[in-house]
């Protein structure tokens, strides 16, 4: 077939030799039908041409091409809700957090529940959590609940609590907390689990709200050079995806993960409900919760945090039952995926993969794509729909020596997010203490050991430019460039980008046709406006993706 598209004359790197730090630079590419079709010189692509083949002659424009990114690990459906409602995201301290609610309080409709958040206390010279009588202040009779970026506590006013029937006398589910104060009353702070009862008792976004949502974070995640994400949002979120696929309008490659906890029957059908061959969109892994965070101290450590004695975190199983729960899901096919920080969260999950290890998918092996999964039939062979044997754990923050060995043994891929490292370097070392410190985010401890790395952001815990994570992951320095943590631990950016888009689709089952430009490839590339592997480190943060191109089709410009 002719081309529809020829790039001549360019810095085109093909992602070939990344890992290797041997890239592959080539000057030309051949699109089409969605695919690269060809590589190499000018002349030898040019004579691909046909009648109706664009060519772009790429000499001077100052651009260099790239395979597109692929987040490994996203939010985008609560991304989109915070940013349709109260967002928070960088306020330099309480009274400016405040001043933001008053103003989104002011023009709420009566009785209308103020949500979103991405407040981050750390950043604040007092460093303290906000209470609900602080709400309360500003909040003009509006319940509401506002989660810390990191989702795993939140702060909720008067109004929310009593909306969900908490008092200092409520009990908080498993795996979760209630602050009190000094007198035995909820602060307002709620963490991990606790956080449902007042979710429970919010209108859930309305599907208008929801497609708008998606719509903004989607054209957010393409202008940043972003063309997968692999992503955990409310499968009510998963279906507005599918409402815009249908209708032609979904240009970012979706990867959705289903919720661990449901029942099994539940996520089978989930499952079955959606093509799991289709490249746009199609349900992976199951995503469950370990513990919390570092930055709300509800990570799950092995000793207590250096900061704050007597405070291990919270756990959010007992060991048996996870295990369990993991070779149930694991004999019905499912990739597992693990949300994992502290270091006795990373070992639980550890084991529980172990637990779940060699355990054969015999009754749910063949599924007939659009179909419920059917009983297993020795006469047909379905190996590519087979999703054992790649495991994650997500963040795998805090992991000490051996357990970053049991990862390699295990076969566990690191999912983890190197801009998370300039946001915790400000106080990691004082929640961990040195030696931990020294095995955190040790992204070349895991290479040195064999571990496959697959790099994200959490969006919207952090933004989703993957130039932040790259500079992080080579630099291991603040933006500023002020500040260093633990240097033995930088990466390569030939290691970094490998990550950052084979790495990834290796994590998703989709490393034979994404993350790089290599002919029969998915034709997803961004244009640059510099060379990410020769650029001055600080340079890459300024990076600008001038166009984005997902399938062989222009999906977003810049400038």
């Amino acid at each position: 077939m002719a081309p529809d598209l020829i790039l001549i004359h360019g810095v085109i790197y093909t992602g070939e030799g990344f890992d290797r730090n041997k890239p592959r630079v080539v000057e030309a590419m051949a699109v089409g039908g969605g695919r690269v079709l060809a590589v190499g010189s000018s002349a030898e692509i040019a004579r691909l041409a046909g009648p109706k083949t664009t060519v772009r002659d790429l000499k001077g424009s100052g651009t260099v091409v790239f395979p597109g990114f692929n987040d490994a690990h996203t939010h985008m459906g609560s991304a989109g809700q915070t940013k349709l409602n109260v967002d928070l995201t960088g306020v330099s301290s309480l009274a400016a957090m405040l001043e933001k609610v008053q103003g989104y309080a002011e023009k709420a409709a009566p009785e209308h529940w103020l949500t979103g958040g991405n407040w981050d206390h750390t950043l604040w010279a007092e460093k303290k959590l906000p209470t609900r009588q602080d709400l309360d202040k500003e909040t003009g009779g509006h319940p509401a609940y506002l989660s810390r970026i990191d989702g795993h506590i939140a702060v909720a006013n008067t109004a929310a609590l009593k909306a969900a029937g908490i008092t200092g006398k409520t009990v908080p589910p498993q795996g979760g907390a209630i602050d009190l104060d000094a007198n035995g009353e909820p602060t307002g702070i709620l963490r991990e689990s606790a956080k449902a009862l007042v979710v429970a008792v919010i209108p859930p976004p309305s599907h208008e709200d929801r497609r708008s949502g998606a719509e903004l974070v989607m054209a957010d995640a393409l202008t940043h050079g972003v063309t997968s994400v692999q992503d955990f949002s409310d499968w009510q979120d998963f279906l507005v995806y599918e409402e815009m696929e249908k209708e032609g309008k979904l240009h970012l490659r979706i990867s959705e993960w289903l919720p661990f906890k449901l029942p099994l029957p539940e996520l089978i059908k989930m499952r079955a409900h959606h093509d799991e061959n289709d490249e746009m969109l199609h349900t992976g892994m199951l995503k469950g919760f370990m513990d919390g965070s570092l930055g709300s101290r509800t990570a799950a450590m092995k000793a207590p945090y250096s900061d704050d004695k007597g405070n291990t975190g919270l756990p959010q199983y007992t060991q048996d039952e996870l295990n369990k729960m993991a070779e149930e899901r694991a004999q019905a096919d499912f990739q597992l995926g693990f949300h994992a920080i502290g270091d006795k969260a990373n070992a639980m999950a550890l084991e529980a993969l172990n637990h779940a290890k060699g355990v054969t998918s015999q009754a749910y092996f063949c599924r007939p794509t659009g179909q419920a999964p059917q009983p297993m039939d020795e006469k047909i062979a379905c190996p590519e729909q087979h999703h054992r044997g790649r495991d994650r754990i997500e963040h795998a923050q805090v992991v000490d020596q051996g357990e970053i060995t049991n990862f390699r043994l295990e076969g566990v891929i690191a999912s983890m997010q190197p801009s998370h490292l300039l946001t915790d370097m400000n106080w990691a070392e004082a929640r961990l203490g040195p030696e931990r410190a020294e095995y955190s985010y040790a992204w070349k401890k895991f290479l040195d050991a064999g571990v496959r790395l697959a790099f994200g952001t959490d969006y919207p815990v952090e933004p989703i430019t993957p130039f932040r994570g790259l500079y992080a992951a080579v630099t291991r320095k603040n933006e500023a460039g002020t500040k260093e943590y633990f240097p033995e631990n930088k990466i390569t950016r030939g290691q970094a980008l490998y990550a950052y888009t084979q790495g990834s689709a290796y994590a998703e089952f989709a490393e034979k046709r994404k993350g790089k430009l290599a002919p029969g490839y998915d034709a997803d590339f961004i244009l640059v406006d510099r060379d990410l592997y020769t650029v001055d480190a600080p340079q890459i943060l300024k990076t600008v993706v001038r166009e984005t191109w997902v399938g062989g089709r222009l999906a977003a410009k810049g400038n």
